[in-house]
C-alpha cells in the first residue's frame, strides 16, 4: 500500500529530472519522478482517479535512476510499486488485466517462454503480434522475440565442489529467460564461483523471484513464488543471482513481505542474497589463463546500479584482465529502456531510451558491452544490429570465465 509519509518525502526540488529517461524523452512534469509523486498523492487522497494517473505511471521505466539522484531518500521503488497495484486493482479493464497478468505467466514460467518461443521459431514470427499488443495496452511492436540457443543447456548435478577448501555453500538462482536464452551466463557463474573457492548449488525445485510480478503491481503472485524459494535456498550460505531485476527483487523480500506472518524468514533469506559480482570480487581469484586484448563498455543495468547500489564490482573484475581495455560511455546508468517488459508494453519510450544507449555505445569505439541483466542484453542486442554495428553483449562473468578458462 502506498505510504503517505513516503509521498511526503519529495520536496520537489528536480534533481531527479535528468536521471528520467521519459523526463528527458518528453520533456514533461507528469512524466516525471516528482511529477508521478504528485499524482500517487492526488489518487491517493482521493482528488483524481487511478484511471487519471495511470498511463503516467504505466510510462515510468521504474529504473530507480530518480532513487539515486535524490536527496532526500524518497524510496520511489517502494511507491511505484504500491502504485502500479493500485492501478492493477482500480484502473484496468479486466480483460487488458488477464492479458498483462498471462503475459508474466509465460515470461516467468520457463517451460513456457521455450515453447512459446519454438513455435515462435518454427513459424517465422520475428515480433509479438500486433493483436497481442493491443491486448496488452501498447500502442505497437518493437521488440523482437529472441532466438533460442541451439542446444539447451541444465545443470548435470545439484553440488558443483569448489576448487580447494570451499570457502562457503553457494546456491544459484537459475531464474526465468535466464536459463532458457542464457544458459552461457550459468555456466560461467558456476565456472568463476567454484574457481573462487565456492561449492555452488543449484537446486532443481526452484522458479521464478517474483521479480516481474511485483514490478507490474502483483505482488501477492510476487510473494507465491518467493515462497519456493525460501524452501530451494535453506540450506545454503549465500544466493548467487546473475541476473539484475532478481538480485534486486530478492534483496527487498522484507519490504515484499512487510505486515506478514513471514516477514522474518523474508529479511532472512534476503540478508543472504548476493549478486555474483559481491562474491567474485570479494574473492582471491588466481592469475586469468589468456590475456586477449579486448575492448569493453560497460552498461550499468538499473536494478544492479540502482536498486543494489552495485557499480565498483564488476569494472574492477574487468580490469584485472591485463589486455583489457575499459571504456566508460556517457550515460552509462541511464536505463536502455528494457526495463522487465516495458519495451513491450511502451514501444516509443523504449525505443527513445534504446536509440540513446545505442549512439553512446557507438561513441566509445568498444566492440564488446558488458551487461548484466538478460533484459538489457536482448534489447541492446536488437539496437546494435539495427543500427549495423558489430559489437557483442556480454555479461560479464562471461568474459571472465573464458579469460580464466572457468567454463564448465
Amino acid at each position: 500500500m502506498l505510504d503517505k509519509r513516503d509521498l511526503q518525502k519529495c520536496i520537489h526540488c528536480g534533481l531527479c529530472l535528468q536521471a528520467c529517461p521519459t523526463y528527458v524523452a518528453t520533456g514533461q512534469e507528469a512524466e516525471s519522478p516528482r511529477g508521478r509523486i504528485y499524482l500517487m498523492r492526488q489518487a491517493h487522497e482521493g482528488r483524481l482517479e487511478w484511471s487519471q494517473v495511470r498511463p503516467h505511471i504505466d510510462a515510468c521505466m521504474g529504473c530507480l535512476g530518480c532513487q539515486t539522484a535524490c536527496p532526500s531518500g524518497v524510496p520511489y521503488a517502494k511507491l511505484i510499486e504500491a502504485a502500479r497495484a493500485e492501478v492493477e486493482t482500480h484502473a484496468r479493464a479486466p480483460l487488458q488485466r488477464f492479458m498483462r497478468r498471462q503475459a508474466i505467466k509465460h515470461f516467468t514460467t520457463p517451460q513456457r517462454l521455450r515453447l512459446m518461443l519454438r513455435l515462435a521459431q518454427r513459424v517465422g514470427m520475428r515480433r509479438p503480434p500486433r493483436w497481442l499488443a493491443r491486448r496488452l495496452g501498447a500502442d505497437g511492436v518493437a521488440l523482437r522475440l529472441p532466438t533460442l540457443p541451439a542446444q539447451a543447456w541444465r545443470p548435470t548435478r545439484t553440488v558443483y565442489p569448489a576448487q580447494g577448501t570451499p570457502k562457503a555453500r553457494v546456491g544459484l538462482l537459475l531464474g526465468c529467460a535466464m536459463q532458457v536464452l542464457f544458459d552461457r551466463v550459468h555456466r560461467a557463474t558456476i565456472g568463476m564461483l567454484t574457481l573462487a573457492g565456492y561449492e555452488v548449488h543449484v537446486p532443481r525445485k526452484q522458479g521464478c523471484c517474483g521479480a516481474l510480478w511485483v514490478h507490474n503491481g502483483y505482488p501477492q503472485e510476487a510473494q507465491r513464488n518467493a515462497h519456493v524459494l525460501f524452501e530451494a535456498f535453506r540450506t545454503v550460505d549465500y544466493i548467487a543471482v546473475n541476473a539484475a531485476g532478481c538480485g534486486s527483487t530478492m534483496k527487498e523480500y522484507g519490504l515484499l513481505f512487510q505486515g506478514t506472518p513471514e516477514h522474518a524468514v523474508a529479511e532472512e533469506f534476503a540478508r543472504r542474497v548476493r549478486d555474483v559480482h559481491e562474491l567474485l570480487y570479494q574473492a582471491d581469484l588466481p592469475a586469468p589463463k589468456r590475456d586477449d586484448s579486448l575492448t569493453i563498455t560497460y552498461h550499468d543495468a538499473c536494478h544492479l546500479v540502482h536498486g543494489q547500489g552495485i557499480r565498483v564490482q564488476p569494472r574492477a573484475l574487468l580490469q584485472r584482465l591485463p589486455s583489457v581495455q575499459l571504456i566508460e560511455m556517457d550515460g552509462a546508468e541511464m536505463c536502455c529502456g528494457s526495463a522487465g517488459i516495458y519495451n513491450l508494453l511502451q514501444p516509443k519510450l523504449a525505443c527513445d531510451a534504446l536509440l540513446r544507449k545505442v549512439q553512446n555505445i557507438r561513441n566509445t569505439g568498444a566492440t564488446i558491452v558488458a551487461s548484466a541483466n538478460p533484459g538489457c542484453t536482448l534489447w541492446i542486442r536488437q539496437g546494435l544490429q539495427e543500427a549495423g554495428l558489430p559489437v557483442q553483449v556480454l555479461h560479464p562473468v562471461e568474459i571472465l570465465a573464458k579469460a580464466y578458462d572457468a567454463m564448465p
